[in-house]
């Protein structure tokens, strides 16, 4: 070993210095490296460079030597073990000499402990991350990987993470499906920019969305990224919502659209939405479910179809006022198995929301469909075919308030021509009779003064009672027919007229409006009959008549004799109009035709 050689500034070093010769042997050396290697000079002429490491960095340093002599240079991070046994890392740095140099190669090894100590603080951070680290050098050659790196490398090479030692393999060679993605092409920008890159992208081998941030410097490209699919699904479910309520918004503000025409819109909306084969408004009267509007893709179930109430999940809506949902009836709502809707019609899966009109449940909005769903309807689901069916709610309730506004706004016409044309014709006879009066004194002109004041009494009587009729029926009882037909028969002057009772059920009504009734019907019969007309009152099933025997009504003027103002006496023509508004008023229904006699006949019918 020569070291009486070797300058002063090298022998100065704190760091190793070292000189191996052709054959292979350590032939100098400064005196840092005796003092670090504990070994003699003697001792180390003896050695090779692999003498100073174990396995399996003295093949690692074979290598290196290997590398040198093709390249001309080496570096190499190794333990160096000390004639103790003591381990110190290292980084150790050759160059090949000229061929004239009695030397083969020389070196520097420095002391990278605190290196290494800063790396392993680094590492156990970049572990502890929940998100992905992973470094790579300038030819693309993995240098670290963190634990979530290494899992999410290993899925994309399709490798055992256990087995796999991640630090230097070709990154592109290993994942070539990565190969001219974004992925790719962002990677090679930092590089080429020596810029940061961050992007969000989606890799189908591993079916994830990634959000990437890559830094570049001088010795590669470090890069940080995270899974965001589930954020990214949040993200566009949202942005989906969002479109399917502008869409909405859409369908319910054109007014350009008639009702059903926005109705089969919202319907096909929700179908797509929910994935249902079927979609209706639906309309429940008294036991049976009149189906208004269907949304189908056949034509098993129309428009106008009815089942029975109770045959269908939607008797559960209109009961508990509330939106059901079941992805899998059988599963989800046992109890509604026995019913013809899940075990005749195979309705498997259902969502549907109550609709109100003025008067209450009016039916329900809702959708289904014959196969069973994977997962349940969501709280979104609920929502959006709760939101269509307050809309539905709130188209029906205006389209009452505004068809009874525009009846009462006719009604209102009805009596400006009424007090402006008939109230005037007996004060026109008031005054002129009072003038006459005046100017003869005759007592007879006072008595036509006196009827046209009745005539003008009667008039006004007629419009109160008009006015009152519409009104929407509040409370009912159980009213005997026959005792308010006799109660109703002495209010009204009947001279020898008859009045035979047939009928003595009960029926649900409002008894002062019915009474009214039944006194226009009878002073109806009085004033167009003879002085000895017979009236009868009788039942019928879901109603009951009223009929006389007098010369009846023209088949021409049946749809007419319900208006106000028609007349085919002396009368104002509100009797008839007064009783029709009451039928209404109770939600049932009349008709005029001719009796067994030939007379007069009024059937009111659709009484529950």
């Amino acid at each position: 070993m020569k070291t009486e050689t070797i300058p002063p500034l090298v022998n100065a070093l704190e760091d190793i210095f070292f000189a191996v010769n052709e054959s292979g042997y350590i032939e100098l050396w400064n005196q840092a490296a005796a003092e670090i290697t504990g070994y003699t000079n003697v001792e180390a002429g003896t050695m090779t460079p692999s003498d100073f490491f174990d396995q399996p960095d003295s093949d690692r340093v074979t290598e290196a030597i290997n590398e040198l002599f093709e390249t001309g240079d080496a570096v190499v991070e190794v333990e160096l073990v000390t004639a103790d046994g003591d381990r110190i890392p290292y980084e150790f740095r050759a160059t090949r000499l000229p061929e004239d140099s009695p030397y083969a190669f020389a070196g520097i090894g420095r002391d990278i402990t605190e290196r290494k100590a800063a790396e392993r603080e680094r590492n156990a951070i970049l572990n502890r991350m929940r998100d992905g680290f992973l470094a790579v050098d300038t030819d693309w050659r993995i240098t670290y990987a963190n634990e979530k790196g290494k899992q999410v490398l290993a899925n994309a090479m399709g490798t055992p993470r256990e087995e796999t030692t991640f630090e230097g393999l070709h990154l592109w060679e290993e994942i070539p499906d990565a190969v001219d993605t974004i992925f790719y092409e962002e990677y090679h920008r930092a590089i080429e920019t020596d810029e940061a890159v961050s992007f969000e992208e989606y890799f189908p081998p591993l079916d994830e969305w990634f959000d990437v941030r890559a830094f570049p410097d001088e010795t590669g490209l470090s890069i940080y990224f995270r899974e965001i699919t589930e954020q990214h699904q949040h993200r566009a479910e949202l942005e989906h919502r969002e479109q399917i309520l502008k869409e909405l918004y859409t369908i319910t503000a054109d007014r350009d659209s008639t009702f059903t025409e926005q109705i089969q819109q919202l319907l096909a909306l929700g179908r797509a939405e929910f994935g249902t084969e079927y979609g209706s408004l639906s309309e429940i009267r008294g036991d049976e479910y009149l189906f208004e509007i269907v949304a189908a893709d056949d034509d098993s179930l129309q428009a106008g179809d009815t089942v029975p109430l109770e045959a269908t999940n939607c008797e559960r809506v209109a009961t508990q006022r509330e939106t059901l949902a079941w992805g899998n009836i059988a599963q989800d709502a046992p109890e509604q198995t026995d019913r013809a809707g899940y075990t005749d019609w195979g309705i498997s899966c259902y969502l549907g929301a109550p609709v109100y009109d003025n008067d209450g449940v009016y039916g329900t909005f809702c959708f289904y469909g014959r196969d069973t769903r994977a997962d349940q309807f969501s709280e979104w689901d609920m929502t959006l075919v709760d939101l269509m069916s307050r809309w539905v709610s709130y188209e029906l309730q205006r389209k009452q308030v505004t068809a009874e506004l525009q009846r009462q706004n006719e009604r209102l016409e009805q009596f400006a021509g009424i007090i402006s044309h008939d109230l005037r014709n007996p004060l026109n006879v008031l005054s002129g009779r009072l003038e006459l009066a005046k100017e003869t004194g005759d007592a007879e002109e006072f008595a036509h003064c006196f009827d046209a004041v009745e005539r003008m009494e009667a008039l006004i009587d007629d419009l109160l009672a008009l006015s009152k009729a519409g009104k929407a029926i509040g409370d009912v009882e159980l009213v005997i027919l026959g005792e308010l037909a006799e109660l109703a028969w002495e209010s009204v002057p009947t001279d020898s007229a008859t009045l035979q009772i047939m009928a003595h059920d009960t029926v649900p009504a409002d008894a002062s409006r019915l009474r009214q009734l039944f006194e226009n019907l009878f002073r109806n019969a009085i004033e167009h009959g003879e002085a000895d007309v017979t009236v009868t009152v009788g039942t019928l099933e879901h109603g009951f008549y009223v009929e006389d025997d007098g010369p009846g009504i023209p088949e021409d003027d049946r749809d007419k004799v319900f208006e106000s103002g028609h007349s085919t006496t002396a009368g104002a023509g509100f009797g008839l109009a007064i009783v029709a508004d009451i039928v209404e008023a109770h939600g049932w229904e009349i008709r005029a035709t001719e009796s067994e006699l030939g007379g007069a006949r009024f059937e009111i019918t659709g009484i529950d």
